[in-house]
């Protein structure tokens, strides 16, 4: 339950910038692709043999369509399916892997969001396996060409242009890398230089997206991670690290300075960057706001 409340706060801060986007699409006609991690999976990592990063146990999805476990790193619906719903996308994009390149459904939209996923490649390695941020777009790549053999190659640049996706991505460059002091990043780099790492590699796949036919782009920006338990412990008396969400403020200023800068260079490009972090930490700092008193288990990060 503590996850689904966290979800509702990001969502709010993502529909404060969603009417920006500017499409003329009605509901029946949008079509969106999801790219992300573990807070936008809806069952990908289920079809990964080897994954470490699965959500197929009981109690996920208890309060899901179903009461049973969808893949899906929650009790409930993620940031994805309430997106959906309130476009009136109805059934929100289904997983990748469990498409075949023949589904009529890849014209409607796909999610390509895994558990583990981050920025950098070598983020989450430990899991096994799990599709990184370069691997969704190289799948996103292939679903493309699915379209183009399905309608043709006007009406799939068509559809890629006006269609809006979904990345949220960057939590697990975090908490399952760099601040995990027996993994490389974490020692090789200073905060500065693994931020411009980051950056420098978020800006080349987002041109890459841009050239597969993306312009209408919403990144959500990370939370204050300073706040999960796994950094919480670090502090004398199980408060938020500062200094983390120092780091992820910076990150995400630094996220939102490249969109701007895109969006000058790329004709057409209409990226947009939402700041879910006040959202979440007001959650935080005042549960009672929300319903919530039990704020030591109510961030439980992402993965």
């Amino acid at each position: 339950m503590a996850k689904q409340w966290l979800v509702f706060a990001a969502v709010a801060a993502i529909f404060l910038v969603l009417g920006t986007l500017g499409s003329a699409a009605t509901a029946p006609s949008l079509v969106t692709f999801v790219f992300g991690d573990s807070l936008a999976e809806v069952g990908n990592n289920n079809h990964l043999q080897y994954s470490l990063a699965r959500s197929d146990y009981p109690w996920y999805g208890i309060d899901f369509t179903g009461k049973k476990a969808t893949g899906r790193f929650t009790n409930g619906r993620t940031i994805g399916d309430i997106i959906s719903e309130k476009l009136g996308i109805s059934p929100p994009p289904p997983p990748y892997l469990s498409l075949s390149p023949n589904d009529d459904a890849i014209l409607k939209g796909v999610n390509y969001a895994s558990g583990g996923a981050g920025i950098l490649n070598e983020t989450g390695q430990y899991f096994i396996q799990r599709m990184t941020f370069d691997d969704q777009i190289n799948y996103f790549k292939r679903t493309k060409e699915n379209i183009r053999a399905k309608i043709g190659e006007e009406a799939a640049k068509k559809l890629c242009n006006e269609a809006t996706y979904f990345i949220g991505m960057g939590s697990n460059d975090y908490v399952n890398n760099f601040l995990q002091p027996f993994l490389p990043d974490g020692q090789q780099y200073t905060h500065d230089e693994f931020v411009e790492l980051l950056t420098s590699k978020l800006r080349q796949q987002f041109l890459r997206l841009y050239q597969l036919g993306a312009r209408k782009i919403l990144y959500h920006g990370l939370g204050p991670l300073g706040c999960i338990p796994s950094q919480r412990v670090k502090s004398k008396n199980g408060q938020c690290l500062q200094r983390v969400n120092e780091w992820i403020m910076e990150f995400n200023s630094k996220v939102q300075i490249l969109i701007n800068s895109l969006n000058q260079r790329l004709p057409n490009s209409q990226m947009m960057f939402a700041d879910t972090y006040p959202a979440v930490l007001d959650l935080i700092n005042n549960p009672r706001v929300y319903g919530k008193i039990c704020m030591e288990k109510l961030y439980l990060g992402s993965h």
